[in-house]
């Protein structure tokens, strides 16, 4: 069986800013286990994009999420479990729950954003900062030009299908 090899620097453009994210968000993983958060997933930022202004009912988030509100009331009981979420009833409609996020959930998020931008300086301090903001600029204007900023505008991002 013969083993291949890729180098990195052979990449196009999409596989270059795919790769990067990916070794971006691993690192970022990597440092939020560090802080006490080992148990945070990638997915979970998606369900909390949804909360970070407001709670919402389950009803209303799986219309966000664009899922089933059984598949939304079981990732929301999984992130309860872990602690970084809460549901409560809702007073204007006993069958209905309202999902907001704990300290914990919160704690994560402050955190996550702490990290990011210590990544972030760490890239420019190493590999010069105009170059990371050109860089960033650059992936901007992709994703404005492919016309999927509206989604990250009204935070509802989702993973690839």
């Amino acid at each position: 069986m013969s083993t291949s090899s890729y180098d990195p620097a052979d990449a196009d453009l999409s596989l270059a800013a795919l790769f990067a994210g990916w070794a971006m968000a691993d690192e970022i993983q990597r440092r939020l286990a560090d802080a006490g958060y080992g148990d945070i997933r990638f997915a979970d930022g998606v369900v909390f994009q949804h909360l970070v202004a407001a709670p919402q009912p389950i009803g209303a988030l799986a219309d966000r999420l664009g899922v089933t509100q059984q598949a939304t009331s079981k990732s929301v009981a999984d992130l309860e479990r872990r602690g970084y979420v809460h549901r409560t009833a809702d007073p204007g409609d006993a069958r209905a729950r309202i999902v907001r996020l704990t300290a914990r959930g919160e704690a994560v998020i402050d955190e996550g954003r702490r990290v990011r931008a210590e990544l972030v300086a760490e890239l420019a301090a190493e590999l010069g900062p105009r170059r990371a903001e050109a860089a960033r600029r650059f992936l901007v204007d992709v994703v404005d030009r492919l016309g999927a900023d509206e989604p990250i505008r009204r935070r509802r991002v989702r993973p690839p299908a």
